[in-house]
């Protein structure tokens, strides 16, 4: 086997790993397991505004390092002396850059911003969080606000 297949097979599965282990589900009706087993303080109120937003990807890190390496070690193998150097270089930089971009659009999401005036204060409050397409909130409904310190979840009444 070619010398450069195995260390490529490993960066693009790390790079793999990297991607989707950043990947999780904010509906307001799914849980991971740090949350299971936490108090939550329960609020309610009624939605007043709804917006469609986009929730940026966050792997562009894992992309940008794991595509830098692939395209370091393939640019290494072209040519000889400074020859290259330079094509390990360039390849570095053209990996970085694609692995960024690829990772960025697998963890980009559709989200929705949802502005809630509560019950008990008075007070409207906005809160971001990833769309589910079984879970549509309008201007009117009830819903009920689970907050866990600085961070919250919307769910229907």
């Amino acid at each position: 086997m070619n010398k450069l297949f195995y260390p490529v097979v490993l960066l693009l599965g790390l790079l793999g790993i990297g991607i989707t282990g950043c990947s999780s589900n904010p509906y307001g009706d799914s849980y991971g397991v740090a949350d299971t087993r936490t108090i939550q303080q329960v609020r309610y109120g009624v939605v007043m505004k709804t917006e469609p937003v986009t929730i940026e990807g966050e792997g562009q890190a894992v992309g940008a390092i794991a595509g830098a390496a692939v395209g370091g070690i393939l640019g290494s193998k072209i040519g000889g002396g400074s020859g290259s150097d330079i094509a390990a270089i360039g390849g570095g930089v053209l990996g970085g850059y694609a692995g960024s971009k690829a990772a960025e659009g697998v963890t980009r999401r559709n989200g929705v911003n949802l502005t809630i005036k509560m019950d008990d204060t008075g007070e409207t409050i906005a809160i971001v969080q990833e769309a589910n397409p079984n879970m549509m909130f309008t201007v009117g409904q009830r819903v009920r606000v689970n907050v866990d310190g600085r961070t919250a979840r919307v769910v229907p009444e």
